[in-house]
């Protein structure tokens, strides 16, 4: 078996066919495959020199049907099969013409039989059961009917490539959209700037397949993004961007300006800039390099998915609004309550951030942290119901006292439990639980073990670490091995012993807490 390609021009027509879909080589491969040498030398000899649309023909060669069958496996971008019937046995040739058909399911490759025994191998049979192309006998193949039907078959798996060309592009578009629909689903999913931030640059890359430096810019309007790049906040970066040198900012910046210039995302040399302009002004700029490889169907997809980033990032900061402006109430509500019992407002920032950083520590998830430390400051919203001189009251409460006292655990959950959002539905949890004992000697229902909610176990542990660290009308502030001591005293009995031994273990990161949230009489 050897190949040889045709390099002369003289021998036949050139001939140009107009554009077409480029395969894998710049030349059109034919496979030989007869048992009789003469017959590729003959081949070769009269079709030497043909150009079809200014590519030559490359010739491969096999002298049996087992011969042939490996080359075809080899090489998957032969456009044409000159083929004898009778090689090794009778049907030899048949057989390769089933073997491209059915075990390589090439429907593409021209397949055209040439026999000096007709009688072995009858046309119309050959036809309806094989799948062949054209069918010859070598007596009559002269240089001129050779080059015709050569010329005719390449032109026929020319056309057939480009139908499989647009059928590729077609689907690869119907993918291309699958991956906007669901990388925007995704991002509609996501609560988090940064977390949409990040996930944005993922589905990006993913949606143009594509891997390279990128990054992520907010500022307040787009006036802002200019020279000055301390106006910046850069959310996320990937590839290089994350050393974040001068030099490369300084690339950077001017690309960036440019689309706040024109207030809209643009391609730019190699470079993609996403635009995207929130209603209250804050304007984010997506910066992805590497662009220059994408064809028109990709920038087509890029656009539709700015077009769902756009609503996306609306979506997020209005949700961001309401949620922060949501947490805020909340924290004056808890302030309110802190002063009313002559206590600052620092215990709820303090008992919200401990609470946080106590869930991390014990797996939950982010959303469930976040739900924690923004519940946990209306615990004890049910002291509005309780008198001044219970709550204020210096000294110890008698017994009257205290199961009146008792009672703003019930008032906190009658005050929240109406609501159907999460946020609250979890507050009133808590206010009507944190006072539970983990042996069941709590109150107001007398719940036990793991029957109290996790977050009010949580907030038990971390309101009476911080009450006794710090100052109160009834009591002086504790010493740290005192309050640690009455924790693991109270393991098992008041407490959740699981929790108390993983609060033991962010000790210092809850006094940084307290040191960053100071009551001003401490």
């Amino acid at each position: 078996m050897f190949s040889k390609r045709t390099s002369l021009d003289t021998q036949a027509p050139a001939t140009t066919d107009g554009p077409t879909a480029q395969p894998s080589t710049a030349y059109w491969r034919v496979l030989i495959v007869d048992d009789e040498p003469d017959i590729h030398t003959v081949t070769e000899m009269a079709l030497g020199g043909v150009r079809i649309e200014g590519r030559e023909l490359e010739f491969l060669h096999a002298h049996s049907g087992a011969e042939a069958k490996q080359v075809l496996a080899t090489h998957p971008d032969i456009a044409l099969v000159l083929l004898d019937v009778v090689m090794e046995d009778t049907h030899a040739g048949l057989e390769v013409a089933r073997f491209i058909r059915e075990d390589l399911d090439n429907t593409l490759i021209r397949i055209v039989l040439r026999t000096g025994q007709p009688g072995e191998a009858p046309e119309e049979q050959v036809f309806v059961t094989y799948d062949i192309n054209d069918y010859k006998e070598k007596t009559e193949l002269d240089r001129r009917r050779l080059f015709t039907t050569v010329y005719s078959a390449i032109r026929a798996y020319r056309d057939l490539m480009r139908i499989e060309t647009s059928r590729k592009y077609l689907l690869r578009n119907r993918a291309g959209l699958e991956r906007v629909i669901h990388a925007s689903s995704r991002l509609f999913e996501t609560r988090s700037i940064t977390d949409f931030a990040r996930g944005l640059l993922e589905q990006i890359t993913s949606v143009l397949f594509i891997d390279s430096s990128s990054m992520i810019v907010q500022a307040q309007g787009a006036s802002a993004v200019g020279e000055d790049q301390t106006h910046w906040q850069i959310i996320t970066t990937t590839g290089d961007l994350h050393l974040a040198n001068a030099q490369r900012m300084d690339e950077v910046s001017g690309y960036l300006q440019q689309a706040c210039r024109q207030r809209r995302s643009l391609f730019l040399d190699d470079r993609f800039v996403g635009y995207f302009e929130t209603r209250s002004g804050r304007v984010t700029l997506v910066y992805v390099e590497g662009c220059d490889r994408l064809d028109e169907l990709s920038r087509q997809l890029l656009d539709i998915f700015s077009v769902n980033v756009t609503t996306a990032f609306e979506n997020i900061s209005l949700e961001k609004e309401i949620a922060d402006t949501q947490n805020e109430i909340i924290l004056r509500l808890g302030d309110v309550l802190e002063t009313r019992s002559r206590e600052t407002g620092n215990h709820v920032r303090r008992l919200a951030a401990i609470c946080h950083l106590l869930g991390r520590k014990i797996g939950l998830s982010e959303d469930e942290c976040d739900e924690l430390r923004n519940a946990s400051p209306m615990h004890d919203i049910g002291k509005i119901a309780i008198p001044d001189r219970i709550l204020l009251k210096p000294g110890k409460l008698s017994a009257e006292e205290f199961e009146e006292m008792k009672y703003h655990a019930e008032a906190g959950y009658q005050i929240l439990c109406n609501s159907n959002r999460p946020l609250m539905i979890s507050a009133a949890t808590i206010a009507h639980q944190h006072h539970e004992r983990y042996d069941g000697t709590g109150y107001p229902q007398g719940l036990q073990g793991e029957s109290i909610h996790l977050y009010a176990r949580i907030v038990a542990v971390v309101d009476v670490f911080d009450a006794l660290m710090h100052r109160r009308c009834y009591k002086a502030p504790w010493a740290l091995e005192q309050t640690l001591d009455a924790l693991r005293e109270g393991r098992g009995s008041h407490f959740d012993p699981r929790l108390v031994d993983h609060f033991l273990e962010i000790v210092p990161e809850a006094l940084a807490i307290i040191e960053q949230y100071p009551d001003s009489q401490d």
